[in-house]
């Protein structure tokens, strides 16, 4: 029987720094709960409003996510850490992140590294283990810092999520899931900028071939022009159900 509180909420849809620092989209990352294990991943700038507006619990969070440390992800990371664990009184949860969000320029401040029950490094290769859920890190992505995608696997679904990452061929093996979920910012590709465009999201669906793919994090040009159009063209294109996100969205595992 399917379980109903399989679901992805995105707290936000913004993916470029212009998008996020006038707040045209929301920038809160996401909020998973597989079968009752709440994870929180990317909590950037204006979480902890947007996940307490939508009635989230905190403190019924299993753990916090951190893909890597870049403000529009890792924003609101001491605060959620906070309010897992009620300021500390209540030492609860695992923080996960790459080990450059704790050294120089670390964004995660030394007091909250107390207050969850663990905190594990983040690594190429690595697999961890949230109660009956289970990720990996397959690849660190082509990123100016140290950066993870995941797939997540449940008993019974799994869930492919590539965070921010310039192209490289057979970025798509590393990402099998029923549902995938792709940060793509950019319309076409600009030299220096890494992040994945629309046509390399196009080809990773093609490639990955999930049950349906989300896209999220979006940056100005793609809000311009209307990612739900976009998605609804690369659905016709691809014979896969391409959704774009929209702050707040929550979608519920059980379409697949």
């Amino acid at each position: 029987m399917q379980n109903p509180d399989d679901s992805i909420i995105f707290l936000g849809t913004a993916g470029a720094r212009f998008v996020v620092t006038k707040q045209l989209l929301a920038s809160g990352g996401a909020w998973l709960n597989f079968g009752g294990v709440e994870l929180l991943l990317d909590p950037g700038p204006g979480c902890l409003v947007y996940s307490t507006k939508k009635k989230l619990d905190a403190t019924r969070l299993k753990a916090i996510i951190l893909s890597h440390k870049h403000i529009d992800h890792s924003g609101d990371i001491n605060i959620m850490i906070e309010a897992m664990t009620e300021g500390g009184f209540k030492r609860r949860g695992v923080l996960f992140a790459p080990a450059d969000a704790f050294s120089d320029g670390a964004v995660v401040f030394p007091y909250a590294l107390d207050y969850p029950q663990k905190v594990e490094i983040l690594k190429e290769g690595g697999r961890y283990v949230v109660g009956d859920v289970s990720f990996h890190t397959p690849v660190r992505h082509r990123h100016p810092v140290e950066t993870y995608g995941f797939v997540f696997h449940t008993p019974r679904h799994t869930v492919a999520w590539i965070t921010d990452t310039k192209y490289f061929d057979g970025l798509a093996d590393y990402y099998h899931g029923e549902l995938l979920v792709i940060n793509v910012v950019m319309l076409e590709p600009k030299e220096g900028v890494d992040h994945l465009t629309i046509p390399e999201a196009k080809k990773i669906v093609q490639e990955a071939r999930p049950k349906a793919a989300v896209l999220t994090h979006f940056g100005m040009g793609i809000w311009r022009s209307k990612p739900w159009e976009i998605a609804q063209r690369l659905t016709e294109e691809t014979g896969i159900k391409v959704i774009a996100a929209r702050d707040g969205m929550k979608f519920e595992l059980s379409q697949l």
